[in-house]
């Protein structure tokens, strides 16, 4: 139907500029004085030009109409193509463009969200942080604490000793100030005897 119709437009334009053409050229000619002076009569020569003319033009039409059809056609066919190409890049745009209006109206409450999530995540890492701590300062204070008897029983130990070498000395010191020289005879007469014995 299409093909009709175009190649009828086509046969239309084509009768259209050859009429218009040949009356252009009947008063061009007509008013030319080419044969020695002025006449306004149609002459026979002016007919075989105007039916080569004629003939020129129908050829052309039947040589050019199908190669010009199929360029009409086939640019015709490229814009649809082009168009509908369009159309969906532009129902494509119109998705994206509704889709990040919806995500534009939720970045707000997103935010929001995201900023409770991170005071959450926050406050659970203060809760672990504090309930490490308070670990390590137990275990701290046991480790202290342990050290603390440990030097408690060293200075315990080394205070007796001292004071156990401090009264060997002043029981020494006693001994010595209190034992007579008869005494001292005595204790090494009573010594030898147990040796020898």
């Amino acid at each position: 139907m299409k093909k009709n119709e175009m190649n009828k437009r086509l046969f239309n334009g084509v009768l259209l500029v050859t009429t218009l053409t040949l009356t252009v050229c009947g008063f061009a000619w007509g008013s030319s004085d080419a044969h020695g002076g002025v006449h306004n009569a149609w002459l026979g020569v002016d007919t075989w030009k105007a039916l080569n003319f004629c003939v020129l033009v129908v050829a052309v039409f039947f040589i050019a109409k199908k190669p010009v059809a199929n360029f009409f056609s086939s640019r015709a066919k490229s814009i649809e193509d082009e168009i509908k190409e369009l159309e969906a890049k532009k129902a494509e745009a119109e998705t994206k463009l509704a889709e990040y209006q919806a995500k534009f109206k939720n970045l707000d409450q997103e935010s929001k969200q995201i900023v409770e999530d991170y005071i959450k995540q926050g406050e659970e890492a203060k809760t672990r942080i504090i309930a490490e701590a308070e670990a390590q300062a137990e275990k701290l204070e046991d480790m202290a604490k342990r050290t603390i008897e440990q030097e408690f029983k060293s200075a315990k130990s080394a205070l007796q000793k001292e004071i156990a070498a401090k009264a060997m000395e002043k029981a020494e010191e006693v001994i010595i100030a209190s034992i007579s020289s008869d005494d001292q005879d005595k204790l090494v007469d009573d010594y030898l005897k147990k040796v020898v014995a």
